[in-house]
């Protein structure tokens, strides 16, 4: 059996073309106006826009560079820099200056303009305007050169989804210093596996917050967080509830007014803006840091061209400050959007929650995952009848494979009007990689194709080009957002080991997909939790695609333990059954047969393992690799660290098993 017999058929279904409205008012449509104008290019399709952002990579970047009008102090003397083009080490954009935070607070039209709207379980909403936004980023910048925070210095965050993270962030980042941020829901040692490669002279932590009606107290976390980190000179304490951290520099005190205009100091195109953290569930966490330049440029043109943003329009994106999707919630103000903030726990006190606030704060673009899509429908959630959602445009749905069930009630509750843009990304580049845009159809359970000047492909193990086959999603040619590096890899060998080792010279993303001859796009999972049986490789998302309609299941991983002779392996299937229903034979034969009928007799499990829960990471991430090596006889605390875990309990049942077995043989 070949690898193509166990793929979807390669010319996906539609589930609806371009709206027509949507298609004549897209932001991308000016940029399409003036390129006819400016440049002198005259496409007739998304597609030919698409070739050429790839195909003519300088005339693209360079065109958003004009298009938006970056602001630079000094301008750049190339697109790309004539002697470094290549992977690793493309430099885009030599000889330039700028600033990021520069583009962040509209235009003065905007000043009254929300720019800020803050919800919250521990304290009241809270709004801003662009105007407040500016004095309260000039306030913090002023405060942090107090503290002797200066160009090239890191400051750390331990704090939520709130403005005051916002402002510190962009006062940060208009100094010329760099970001680096964790939830607090993570634990101490997390954090501080992150924190300590940075090196931050200057931490902001809150003492705790609300999640839910649930409070929670950081303060023996941010005890251990200051002994831990030696090279922190300041702690500045955030107000959020009623608890305080003693021995700090107040928020207040930080933000007092000074008579200092607000600034911002020029740095080279790739000068470190933030640094994101993976995941930590395979190993420490990866410091990727990303430069002033590439997000600006890939922000502006990933936000206004595929999630149609600009002003008067506003996002709301449930995320914590861990995740990248904060990083790309907030530059929404770039386009001069307004942002919706949530901290707390977004199922509080019901599914609705969501809706609710997207109508009330009149959200053009709502973000949210498949797991809370797939839950409101198996709920009865009827979001586009039960509130007015008229201003909503776009629905961006990211974070882990979305079923086509999914696609299906997402059309049936808002019809064409809205689009459904179901993208895949990740921290390594921040934004998204392939992805939906105004201007594409609608694909049921695909992704409608690779993101503007992204050279996205599908290789097989040889470095072949394939279509229509799963294979490794790789990206061969440079992007500006792609990392600057890995925080203290002088030499460069750990970032050309994570991405370049296995193709020489092409960005591998470590992801399993597939494209069709449209163009469109599906991601099966990891590509390191991909299942060989026999030779062909099966990605992990389709089980789960077939298992989550079933009421007597209610959540499902799946791992593949390789057999060093070459054989078909181990595949154990556990799942989490519902309530009242037992793992039995009955249960075990309907699984196998809806498993055999819907994929292949390749995928029926050799094991059916009732276990309480799937551990996720914080992100929202099924972890199947870490639990392939708990099989394999590692520690649970050696292959995750619990911080990292949306419940460090979930590894229990599995160190169990993993026991068991060890036991038995």
């Amino acid at each position: 059996m070949s690898a193509s017999e166990t793929t979807l058929p390669t010319v996906p279904e539609v589930l609806h073309p371009p709206h027509p409205d949507a298609a004549r008012d897209a932001r991308v449509q000016g940029f399409l106006r003036w390129l006819r104008e400016e440049r002198g290019h005259d496409f007739a399709s998304w597609d030919e826009l698409r070739h050429w952002s790839v195909d003519r990579l300088e005339d693209f970047w360079r065109s958003v560079w004009d298009y938006f009008g970056v602001r630079a102090h000094t301008p750049p003397t190339a697109v790309l820099a004539e002697h470094d083009r290549g992977m690793p080490g493309a430099r885009w954009f030599p000889g330039a200056t700028l600033n990021y935070a520069e583009h962040a607070f509209g235009q003065p039209e905007d000043a009254d303009e929300l720019a800020v709207i803050a919800v919250s379980q521990t304290r009241d909403r809270v709004e801003l305007t662009f105007a407040e936004l500016a004095d309260q980023v000039r306030r913090v910048r002023a405060g942090l050169r107090r503290l002797g925070v200066t160009r090239g210095d890191r400051v750390a965050a331990y704090l939520p989804n709130v403005p005051e993270t916002l402002v510190a962030f962009l006062a940060t980042a208009s100094l010329g210093a760099t970001w680096a941020a964790c939830a607090p829901e993570f634990g101490a040692r997390s954090v501080i596996d992150r924190f300590e490669q940075v090196e931050p002279k200057v931490l902001l932590t809150v003492a705790g917050y609300t999640y839910g009606e649930k409070p929670i107290d950081k303060r023996a976390d941010v005890a251990e967080l200051r002994a831990a980190l030696p090279t922190v000179a300041h702690v500045v304490h955030v107000p959020y509830g009623p608890l305080q951290v003693p021995d700090t520099v107040s928020w207040e005190a930080l933000a007092a007014d000074a008579d200092e205009p607000l600034s911002f100091e020029p740095v080279p195109f790739d000068h470190p803006l933030y640094v994101l953290f993976s995941s930590g569930t395979t190993g420490k966490p990866k410091a990727i840091v990303h430069g002033h330049g590439g997000i600006l440029l890939e922000h502006l043109k990933n936000h206004a061209f595929h999630w149609d943003l600009g002003p008067g329009d506003r996002l709301l994106w449930f995320t914590t400050t861990a995740w990248m999707m904060w990083n790309n919630l907030i530059s929404a103000l770039l386009l001069r959007s307004g942002v919706v903030m949530i901290d707390g726990n977004p199922l509080h006190p019901d599914l609705r929650f969501q809706w609710q606030l997207a109508a009330e704060t009149g959200a053009t673009l709502v973000g949210a995952s498949p797991g809370y899509l797939m839950s409101c429908r198996k709920e009865g959630v009827r979001p586009a009848e039960e509130f007015d959602l008229s201003r909503l445009r776009q629905l961006g749905v990211a974070g882990s494979p979305f079923a086509a069930e999914g696609f299906r009630w997402v059309h049936e509750q808002f019809g064409d009007r809205v689009l459904l843009n179901v993208g895949s990304g990740g921290t390594d580049v921040c934004t998204g990689l392939v992805q939906a845009s105004p201007l594409q159809p609608v694909y049921v359970g695909e992704m409608s194709g690779a993101s503007l000047g992204v050279d996205a492909k599908a290789f097989d193990e040889q470095g072949r080009v394939v279509v229509g086959e799963l294979g490794e999603l790789v990206i061969t040619s440079p992007m500006p957002s792609m990392p600057v590096g890995f925080w203290g890899d002088e030499d460069g060998s750990r970032i050309r080991a994570a991405y370049f080792e296995d193709f020489p010279g092409v960005f591998r993303f470590g992801d399993w997909c597939r494209f069709t001859e449209q163009g469109s796009c599906t991601i099966t999972g990891r590509s390191d939790a991909t299942l060989n049986r026999g030779g062909v490789r099966l990605g992990t998302g389709e089980f789960y695609r077939v298992l989550q309609d079933l009421p007597s299941v209610n959540d499902a991983l799946v791992v593949h333990l390789e057999d060093a002779q070459g054989g078909m392996g181990e595949l154990i299937l556990f799942v989490v059954p519902a309530d009242g229903t037992a793992v039995d034979e009955e249960l075990t034969a309907r699984l196998n047969r809806e498993i055999r009928t819907a994929l292949s007799p390749r995928h029926v499990p050799d094991r059916i393992v009732p276990v309480t829960a799937v551990p996720y990471s914080r992100t929202g991430k099924k972890l199947e690799v870490p639990i392939k090596k708990i099989l394999r006889g590692a520690a649970a605390d050696e292959v995750a660290s619990p911080g990292a875990l949306m419940d460090p309990g979930a590894l229990d049942s599995y160190a169990a098993y993993a026991r068991a077995r060890r036991e038995d043989r």
